[in-house]
């Protein structure tokens, strides 16, 4: 139905528009308390010593709160180190998760993101035993690119084609790793990248490719 196809595409809009939003929103806050434009400036510590992704917690740490050691799997996903930080994510989210919500479906979509952040942060703690709190969304944005990149190997296959392009999108997602764990002196949780990449991937295999777009052009 004509009235039908409006829906359809601002829904995957919609649910990348309102993770953006929340995480802006939780930043600009942070922001303005460090400013001591309103609350306290310690409002950032005390919200990292909370709701950041703490690795020893999962060892010896004593959580401020029982439920700790669990809503950090994924509370850590919506705070951020500064406003560079949050661009950054919130660029890499608005350039390829609207196009993924769309081919997923928003359920699959929110279901990816929650779920590739748990897995970022599952791995950081198995692999890390930093006292350094971990923030940020990359384990989720990661993840969105292990489904995307899944689902290109997965069409490749089907088609019987070569899987250069795949090979050449792993060997730039490593070197950006690499590069910029290096810039930041080893400051760079790429534990948390790569389990929410895995994730991702694995996702995207259990639920197969919904599109395959040489069926779809045939059609």
């Amino acid at each position: 139905m004509p009235t039908s196809a409006p829906t359809q595409t601002r829904q995957p809009q919609i649910a990348v528009i309102l993770l953006i939003a929340v995480n802006c929103a939780i930043e600009a806050v942070l922001q303005a308390s460090d400013f001591r434009l309103f609350g306290s400036p310690y409002w950032r510590g005390w919200i990292y010593d909370d709701f950041a992704f703490y690795a020893p917690l999962l060892r010896d740490w004593t959580p401020n709160f029982t439920l700790q050691p669990v809503t950090m799997f994924v509370t850590y996903a919506f705070l951020h180190a500064g406003w560079l930080h949050l661009l950054v994510n919130m660029l890499a989210l608005s350039s390829f998760g609207t196009e993924i919500a769309r081919q997923a479906g928003t359920a699959k979509f929110l279901t990816a993101y929650l779920l590739t952040s748990i897995g970022g942060a599952a791995l950081y703690g198995a692999l890390s035993n930093s006292p350094t709190p971990m923030v940020g969304a990359s384990g989720a944005l990661f993840g969105l690119l292990g489904v995307w990149i899944s689902w290109g190997y997965q069409e490749r296959r089907h088609y019987g084609e070569g899987m250069r392009e795949i090979w050449r999108a792993l060997f730039i997602l490593v070197a950006y790793n690499v590069v910029f764990y290096l810039l930041l002196h080893g400051q760079l949780a790429w534990e948390t990248h790569l389990g929410g990449f895995l994730t991702g991937w694995v996702l995207a295999l259990i639920w197969g490719r919904p599109i395959y777009r040489r069926r779809r052009r045939s059609a």
